[in-house]
């Protein structure tokens, strides 16, 4: 049927699967904790939940939350459908009713939301504006990965100093620059000054050489309104692009700007790791994406390889396959952002796990800016290993004939 939307939790308790799986579904719709003599058979035909499936796996020794209860913990993937009609397409509503109270049932020791097998009238929200082959029109990168990098240091350049790391940046060769998602408006280097300073430095380039490097502005806030001015300032002085910190602004600030924008909007996922590192508790990267590309993500953050951070690569590699399987349609799939401690060494590795594709933004930081021969050299090797990925030779063959991407080997392959 396709008028449900169904959400697969995956659940832990001391008692019953079942009970537990239909309490859920009783108190996330037309119910309660006792009868009510409203709740006829007809109204919970129309409108109450109902357990689809129940997928049991291994028990438990120890509690995923803290609990006095003597284990085995039980734990399956269950999945639970609510009639469309009893929610409709709103994404707050979808979140209130299938995700917002489920963690304060009662009797769970665990409760994580794995995914959301949505119907087709949720492709009534806009999706990606640009999407991957948006991206690449702009970056005028027809072909081959994007390759990208984020000004650094992170926070205390002021305007004129972060227009020198972008000039440099452009003449290293690369498609893309951002704003680390750390910097928005500070005093030091407000957002409108910061604009001024670099889009020069942009239209320069793109003069001399022909190549327009997409430069993405922090705009996200709190305030809608201020979001939106920020978003048009940047709009109006030639720029194409805005990171936006997707959990900080939230849904409804997502569709504000989305609904608005002509920017192509980098999503930043700081702050999913509160949603995911207890694998007890929280939801998937799988669920937690769609949401946001329903939304209008167009290029989405997901880490890479031997990242810096604390996730593991089959977590990034499933994240990486999660964003690119289309919803409803290949429109709706974002630019996979590769990111996170990448230096060319990950290539390869990348490259094989996710595909053999070269759909994608591979943004490195400290991994050009850190390079012992200077940024250029650093998108010289990142793009020499992607050549190598592409290819099928390996990273040490590759650097025989060029030394940039050796140096990096030298630097970082330990």
């Amino acid at each position: 049927m396709t008028d449900h939307i169904r959400v697969t939790y995956r659940i832990e308790t001391p008692g019953s699967i079942e009970a537990l799986a239909q309490k859920i579904a009783a108190d996330q719709s037309t119910g309660t904790f006792t009868e009510l003599p409203g709740e006829t058979e007809a109204l919970k035909a129309r409108y109450a939940a109902r357990v689809e499936r129940i997928e049991p796996l291994p028990h438990a020794e120890a509690p995923g939350f803290p609990t006095d209860a003597p284990g085995p913990f039980h734990r399956a993937d269950v999945t639970i459908a609510w009639p469309l009609d009893a929610i409709g397409t709103d994404i707050a509503a979808l979140m209130a009713i299938t995700v917002g109270g489920v963690y304060a049932i009662r009797g769970l020791t665990g409760v994580r939301v794995m995914d959301f097998d949505l119907p087709p009238a949720f492709a009534c929200h806009p999706g990606p504006q640009f999407g991957i082959a948006g991206s690449r029109r702009l970056m005028g990168v027809a072909e081959g990965p994007m390759i990208a990098s984020i000004i650094k240091p992170s926070l205390g350049l002021s305007p004129e100093e972060t227009a020198q790391v972008v000039q440099t940046l452009c003449e290293a060769g690369v498609d893309f620059i951002k704003d680390d998602e750390k910097l928005m408006s500070p005093e030091y280097s407000p957002l409108a000054a910061r604009v001024d300073a670099i889009m020069p430095v942009i239209e320069r380039h793109a003069d001399r050489t022909g190549k327009r490097v997409m430069y993405a502005f922090g705009i996200s806030s709190a305030d809608p309104d201020r979001m939106m001015r920020d978003h048009d300032y940047v709009a109006t002085r030639g720029g194409n692009a805005a990171v936006v910190n997707i959990n900080s602004i939230g849904h409804g600030g997502m569709a504000f700007l989305r609904k608005r924008s002509a920017l192509c909007l980098h999503a930043h996922r700081n702050g999913w790791d509160i949603l995911t590192r207890h694998p007890a508790l929280g939801m998937e990267f799988c669920a937690y994406q769609k949401i946001w590309r329903l939304l209008g993500v167009d290029q989405f953050q997901i880490n890479g390889m031997q990242a810096k951070y604390w996730e593991p690569d089959d977590s990034f590699v499933k994240s990486f396959h999660d964003v690119m399987m289309p919803i409803f349609s290949d429109a709706d799939c974002p630019l996979p952002v590769v990111c996170s401690g990448q230096w060319g060494g990950q290539a390869v590795d990348t490259y094989q796990r996710t595909g053999r594709t070269l759909d994608l933004m591979y943004l490195g930081g400290g991994g050009i800016h850190g390079h012992p021969n200077g940024a250029a050299a650093g998108v010289r090797a990142i793009r020499r290993a992607w050549q190598a990925a592409a290819d099928g030779e390996s990273l040490e063959q590759a650097a025989a004939n060029h030394p940039d991407l050796a140096a990096s080997l030298a630097k970082w392959g330990k």
